[in-house]
């Protein structure tokens, strides 16, 4: 018996990520992403302490059709600036950190799901 989740066709999945690069519905990025079920586009930030609003405006307009951001913040579990969450929330986006391993696998499942969810993947270092 089959239990993969059916995934659309055309939808992006994240398929394996490793120091400091991802794989995506077949093509690699070796820098930071944002990957919706709709598209994957190259992500400016590179590193999680730096982040400011102005790294999450090509989410702006599409705010109100995401329920949650899933934010990779590289290898370890790290907490937001209140200031920063506070203001991705009055722009419409709710933010989940964690690690960027467990972001990849979370996005996948919601995906599959159904859920209007964004991945922020900042890559992961070896070590």
């Amino acid at each position: 018996m089959d239990i993969t989740p059916l995934i659309k066709e055309g939808q992006q999945i994240i398929q394996s990520y490793a120091a400091g690069a991802f794989r995506i519905s077949g093509i690699s990025y070796a820098h930071a992403v944002f990957v919706s079920p709709v598209e994957t586009i190259a992500w400016q930030a590179s590193d999680f302490k730096a982040l400011t609003i102005e790294d999450f405006s090509p989410l702006f307009a599409e705010a109100e059709n995401i329920d949650v951001v899933l934010l990779g913040a590289g290898n370890v579990m790290a907490f937001m600036d209140v200031a920063l969450r506070t203001a991705l929330r009055d722009k419409g986006l709710s933010v989940d950190i964690m690690p960027t391993d467990a972001a990849c696998r979370t996005y996948n499942v919601l995906m599959a799901e159904g859920r209007r969810v964004v991945a922020a993947l900042l890559p992961v270092t070896a070590g």
